[in-house]
């Protein structure tokens, strides 16, 4: 074949693979979000209602953007989630440790994407 290929990655439909990764991604990080307001307002002191509410506006965005994956924004949508996510540690330490880990976890989904679509 005198056509040129970039790598293969062995998937049927890689962008649907992508799609899928960060939207896991996403929707995992909601639930933990959202698992998290209960355990950090009783052991780990207290988390005001400005701080519930901003957990639960930055989960429901993760699973908005969980939704809209196939957007070619998305996926920069998905980094400023993560910054949003760090800066809320400013209501409570521990948002912004979850913020620093799935910020690391979306950082590697973005590099398994661009390894995967080149």
């Amino acid at each position: 074949m005198t056509g040129e290929q970039g790598p293969r990655s062995g998937l049927r439909n890689p962008q649907a693979a992508v799609r899928g990764l960060g939207a896991g991604t996403l929707v995992l990080e909601a639930i933990v979000l959202l698992l998290a307001i209960q355990p950090i307002r009783i052991f780990a002191g207290h988390l005001s209602g400005w701080g519930v509410a901003a957990v639960i506006a930055l989960a429901v965005l993760a699973i908005l953007l969980a939704g809209l994956m196939s957007r070619p924004w998305a996926w920069i949508a998905g980094a400023v989630l993560q910054a949003l996510l760090i800066v809320s540690g400013l209501l409570h330490w521990s948002l912004a440790v979850i913020g620093i880990i799935f910020a690391a976890v979306w950082a590697y989904a973005a590099y398994v994407r661009k390894t995967i679509l080149g």
